[in-house]
């Protein structure tokens, strides 16, 4: 990795999500369960050849899998996909927790001088 490490392993992800469609897509994945691409069509307004387009670009992402029945693809959360975005994220919240320890200390070093 370069220089700046988990970003760059959580950018793809990040990439897949920038597109609206494509969080609508996993969100409904979510919410509902696994489903079909036509099933899919149904609660989200774009076309079947559009959902399936989205949901290739999640799946290069590692964000959905799909097993086959029959004629039909059922895509699911692959939830591990998430990993790299939550590890980057998780840094901000480790640095706010950082400052915020900092600034304690610094509050009772201040009383404890005075």
């Amino acid at each position: 990795m370069g220089t700046y490490g988990s970003l760059e392993a959580a950018g793809p992800v990040l990439d897949a999500l920038g597109d609206p469609t494509r969080r609508v897509i996993l969100e409904t994945l979510r919410r509902g369960g696994p489903c079909s691409v036509s099933t899919l069509a149904g609660q989200v307004p774009v076309s079947r050849p559009a959902i399936s387009q989205h949901l290739k670009v999640l799946g290069a992402v590692g964000l959905v899998r799909h097993e086959s029945r029959g004629t039909r693809n059922i895509y699911r959360i692959h939830r591990a996909g998430l990993d790299e975005l939550r590890d980057w994220l998780d840094q901000f919240w480790d640095d706010a927790l950082e400052a915020y320890a900092d600034h304690i200390r610094r509050t009772e070093e201040e009383r404890d001088e005075h």
